[in-house]
């Protein structure tokens, strides 16, 4: 009997443990797209004496990681960064990366951060880290901003494959949360309160996510794409009581698309025409 069990275990133990090591491969591979469309960012787009906004996300992350590289290697010099989150903040300070804020620069030269969607007219869906506020902010004033992501956030319309965040004040946020939804610009959408961590849009805490604004979010979830994106966005931005919603239309000067084997494709200026219409 003991020898009949060890026989039946053994395959399920090694299966387990491909199925461990398939899963770390798959991170690894996603971690190395990351990080070459976010070198390739800098190298392509940040050059010294620039005013440079820094994004937030993991993709972000390593563009900010390349920032930090090139200033301790001299390749860069006398640049200064606005971050757009306390953590991106805290990665910043951490890499020795002078920063300011839009109080002293409110003009950018170039901004690069990540997105959770990408259409093919480059419009984005951002916020799923919670920072969609301070990211509008510093990438609207910027001559340039650079749009770093994987290839799976590309998307053949807004909506279906990432919600849509809205950040919205905490006063009364269940009467704005149903306003929103009513709108038809977004019909069919569900409103769903983020709650526990704002920096993921997954439910995973009792109390509502506060953003490092001190306001709540709302993730908006489609089953169909949106009809018509800049009227959407116009729509939500005029409730009283939404603060930002993480539609970016516009905005985008140019995306630099990671694949798996880290080699990187751009759309936009300079790039391609987007090839996932």
């Amino acid at each position: 009997f003991f020898f009949l069990c060890v026989h039946r275990l053994v395959p399920l133990v090694l299966s387990l443990r491909a199925c461990r090591l398939l899963s770390v491969q798959c991170r690894k591979m996603s971690e190395d797209a990351k990080r070459a469309a976010g070198y390739k960012a800098v190298d392509d787009h940040v050059t010294s004496g620039m005013v440079v906004g820094l994004g937030t996300g993991s993709t972000a992350y390593f563009a900010v990681e390349r920032v930090g590289q090139k200033l301790r290697t001299g390749e860069l010099k006398d640049i200064i960064c606005i971050p757009t989150s306390e953590r991106t903040k805290k990665q910043a300070e951490d890499l020795e990366i002078p920063l300011c804020t839009l109080n002293e620069k409110s003009k950018l030269d170039v901004a690069i951060d990540g997105a959770d969607a990408v259409d093919p007219q480059f419009a984005l869906i951002k916020g799923g880290g919670g920072a969609l506020l301070r990211e509008k902010m510093v990438e609207v004033v910027s001559d340039k901003f650079i749009c770093i992501v994987d290839e799976t956030k590309l998307c053949p319309g807004l909506g279906p494959s990432f919600p849509l965040p809205v950040e919205i004040v905490p006063f009364c946020h269940e009467h704005t949360m149903r306003t929103i939804a009513a709108l038809p610009e977004v019909a069919g959408c569900t409103a769903r309160l983020r709650t526990g961590d704002c920096s993921n849009n997954k439910p995973d805490g009792d109390q509502p996510a506060v953003t490092d604004n001190g306001n709540y979010i709302v993730d908006l979830i489609f089953e169909q794409p949106i009809a018509d994106v800049p009227k959407a966005a116009h729509a939500i931005k005029n409730i009283v009581g939404v603060v930002e919603h993480g539609i970016f239309s516009g905005m985008t000067h140019q995306v630099i698309v990671a694949s798996k084997d880290g080699s990187c494709r751009v759309a936009g200026a300079g790039g391609e025409k987007a090839w996932w219409a």
